[in-house]
């Protein structure tokens, strides 16, 4: 018994690490998909704006320090982080930001997007049945 419970809560923990840790691989990604010396130059940016870009991006250097802040609620990372780029950057220049890194789309809602890209349904192809009705005419099953 105390064997099978003491499995149970390695396998518990366990997963809910892997699942906190996909969050915390997003967030990763947020900072190094992007050559923040480009985002920079390309939006002159004055050296205390840059060094405030480069200070977010260091924030959490590793999963702990990340999960000290955002382990009860892994999802907040997004809006904060983009809402203190957003302050740093001001609107017009974020907004160049968005377009030129996240073809417009607001970050939030790509690193949102990619939450569900591995479920089955999202990627199962639409398939509309046809049926021939007695006087021959196909027609689609809806």
């Amino acid at each position: 018994m105390k064997k099978l419970l003491i499995t149970a809560l390695f396998l518990g923990t366990f997963s809910l690490g892997y699942a906190q840790s996909d969050y915390y691989n997003d967030y990763r990604r947020s900072v190094t998909d992007v050559n923040w010396q480009t985002v920079a130059v390309d939006l002159v940016l004055s050296a205390t704006q840059a060094n405030e870009l480069y200070a977010l991006n260091d924030r959490y250097a590793d999963y702990d320090a990340w999960n000290r802040v955002y382990g009860s609620n892994p999802d907040r990372w997004r809006t904060d982080r983009y809402t203190e780029i957003e302050r740093i950057l001001g609107p017009t220049k974020y907004t160049k930001f968005k377009t030129k890194y996240y073809k417009g789309k607001n970050p939030v809602a790509v690193y949102n997007s990619n939450k569900n890209n591995n479920k089955r349904y999202k990627n199962m192809a639409k398939k509309a049945k046809v049926y021939k009705s007695n006087n021959g005419k196909a027609h689609k099953n809806k």
